[in-house]
């Protein structure tokens, strides 16, 4: 299940009128590169939750022969969040499956995910990134009675961030709420709050949205200096 509905505000003026996920890193478009990834990985079945601009998706990938995939669609005609369009689905699936954000430049082992998912027997499995980010500001820190105890000049913090990649379970979509939008780190919040045991997977390798301008000029940097790097078939 690939998430490409998104208005992509961030990109804008470049998305005003283009879907995120045809947004080409170096020649190929993002969601190409990542559904390439996936046919390598063994993944047959593709369904696109769609939004903005859904006829240009529909239009580019159709039935998805060209990928060597079956690929259908799933519009939502106004924006339920990043969880909320899997709501159609519950009762139609009997296997486990993967939840992408259709923007992701990266070279996560989607093997790996599934079998870690499967060994932690839990609902929703959550790839996790180290990620590294500078703070171009002086951190103080405080005691109770906010007396300085400590500075820090411009840190870089290391924080651990969901990749917008997940490993699921059916049982995971008995959980969404029939109405309303409804994004997925409710989704993870509410499984917690149940006491449901919510696992994750670290990747070592590379990873990359394109939700900001800067950050796509990046990915179209490193995939040209190393497209057999993402692209199993290159």
């Amino acid at each position: 299940m690939i998430l490409a509905g998104g208005r992509g505000t961030r990109l804008r003026p470049f998305t005003t009128s283009f879907p995120k996920p045809l947004m080409p890193v170096g020649d190929i478009p993002i969601l190409e590169i990542l559904l390439r990834q996936l046919r390598a990985h063994g993944v047959t079945d593709v369904t696109l939750l769609t939004g903005h601009l859904a006829y240009l998706l529909e239009g580019y990938f159709e039935d998805g022969r060209r990928l060597g995939l079956r690929i259908d669609y799933l519009r939502e005609e106004r924006p339920l969040g990043t969880a909320g369009p899997l709501r159609q689905l519950a009762g139609t699936l009997d296997d486990d499956f993967f939840v992408l954000n259709g923007d992701l430049l990266t070279d996560l082992d989607f093997t790996a995910l599934m079998a870690r998912h499967r060994a932690a027997d839990a609902p929703v499995t959550v790839s996790v990134y180290t990620r590294a980010e500078k703070i171009d500001l002086g951190i103080l820190h405080l005691d109770p009675a906010e007396h300085v105890v400590g500075y820090e000049e411009k840190p870089t913090l290391k924080l651990d961030v969901s990749m917008g990649a997940y490993a699921m379970s059916p049982a995971a979509l008995a959980e969404i709420p029939a109405e309303g939008s409804y994004d997925m780190p409710q989704l993870v919040l509410d499984l917690l709050g149940r006491g449901r045991r919510v696992a994750s997977r670290r990747h070592e390798g590379f990873w990359l949205d394109i939700g900001r301008v800067d950050d796509y000029a990046l990915a179209n940097r490193l995939f040209s200096e190393n497209p057999a790097g993402f692209l199993p078939d290159a």
